[in-house]
């Protein structure tokens, strides 16, 4: 609602009756008084009273904004809520079954997963709307206002070149630049002043990284595979990173959360891959999510002292997560190491598809398909990372 509406406490219609009173007041007064210099001062001052009447009402027409709070997420399959899907030509989908199983109708809706993702969780605790993908066609800047948006991108890293052979895939980069063109829809709607308040209220989500390192660095065919070691390739994340938060700040993000990587070397895809006989967690894989963390915490501390009026943390659920992979009964998990949503013996399957094999209990299940978490598991890891925030207050 418009910091105008708020502060005079008046409807529209009803600053139009003020107006019609306002003048009838004139009349009055103005026939009342017999002496012209009583006349004329009278006269003068209703006048410039009335005519601040009239701009106050015009202003409750012209610039209102019913906005309220909302988010804007930016990421990659983890957070994608279905951008990938008006991607054509993407590689990285998660338009067919059995995808989207236990979310709303049951058909799938462009998560990777079989319900919820993490951003949704923490928004729906936190009561802000869930963000619709950016390429809905059907959004209006309406529906941006009383929602956000989702820019998220399966398979999107914090690189250009990361993720490259999913042919399509928005960089954290590009969905800064589409933030920027949706500010200038916002601006085009609501004014600049409204809208520079709607986007420093917003929440901020940027959750990716994984890719940059499975999908980029860890692959030969990569230049940054060859191009960098472990330790300063790391540093070239975490200098883009920082980069691309201070764009984000100076575009009006001021409460800002980044999540960290979880232990991606025992995702069921890199188990497949290890050379270990059985099976077991990748541990140069782990050791990188763990060095990015460190790196990446101490970046938002940094910006957090650095950046004018900002709120930025840094959600780390690395040790639950292992934790729950090394003791799944401990928390009501049954496997940890293969996908829900799988050919059986026949893997790596990069993705569910109709012909896949379902789990008999999802709630069972650690991972959904050799990438991604199942519902349950995201809930119990936006929970550690919401008693996180909660004890950084």
């Amino acid at each position: 609602m418009s910091s105008n509406i708020v502060a005079v406490g008046l409807s529209n219609n009803l600053a139009v009756d003020v107006i019609i009173i306002m003048f009838i007041y004139i009349e009055k007064v103005l026939t009342k008084h017999a002496t012209f210099v009583r006349e004329r001062k009278m006269k003068n001052k209703l006048v410039v009273a009335a005519v601040g009447v009239i701009v106050v009402a015009a202003s409750l027409v012209l610039e209102g904004c019913e906005c309220r709070t909302v988010q804007f997420i930016f990421g990659d399959s983890l957070s994608d809520v279905g951008n990938n899907k008006y991607l054509s030509k993407s590689l990285a989908q998660a338009s067919l079954p059995w995808y989207g199983i236990d979310f709303g109708n049951g058909l799938p809706n462009g998560r990777f997963s079989n319900g919820r993702t993490v951003a949704d969780i923490i928004g729906d605790q936190m009561g802000l709307p869930r963000p619709p993908p950016f390429l809905d066609p059907s959004l209006t800047e309406d529906d941006i206002l009383h929602n956000g948006l989702n820019y998220a991108s399966g398979g999107g890293g914090i690189l250009n070149d990361t993720g490259t052979y999913f042919i399509q895939r928005f960089s954290l980069y590009k969905q800064i630049e589409l933030f920027e063109g949706t500010q200038e829809l916002i601006r085009e709607k609501i004014g600049k002043e409204e809208a520079d308040k709607f986007f420093k209220e917003a929440r901020y989500v940027v959750a990716l990284g994984s890719n940059d390192f499975i999908n980029n660095y860890l692959m030969p065919v990569y230049r940054d595979s060859w191009t960098y070691n472990d330790d300063t390739f790391i540093q070239y994340l975490i200098q883009t990173l920082r980069a691309q938060l201070t764009a984000l700040h100076a575009l009006g993000a001021r409460q800002l959360m980044v999540f960290g990587l979880g232990p991606m070397g025992c995702i069921p895809l890199q188990r497949v891959l290890s050379s270990s006989a059985s099976g077991g967690c990748q541990h140069r894989t782990n050791t990188l999510a763990l060095s990015f963390n460190k790196a990446a915490a101490k970046l938002m501390d940094d910006l957090g002292k650095q950046l004018a009026n900002s709120s930025f943390r840094f959600g780390d659920a690395y040790d639950v997560v292992s934790d729950v992979i090394s003791n799944p009964n401990k928390y009501g998990f049954e496997n940890s190491d293969s996908p829900c949503c799988s050919f059986g013996r026949i893997r790596p399957a990069l993705t569910c598809l109709p012909a896949s094999r379902l789990c008999k209990d999802r709630s069972k299940y650690v991972f959904w398909d050799e990438y991604h978490p199942t519902d349950s598991a995201n809930q119990l890891i936006a929970n550690e990372l919401i008693n996180n925030f909660n004890k950084d207050d």
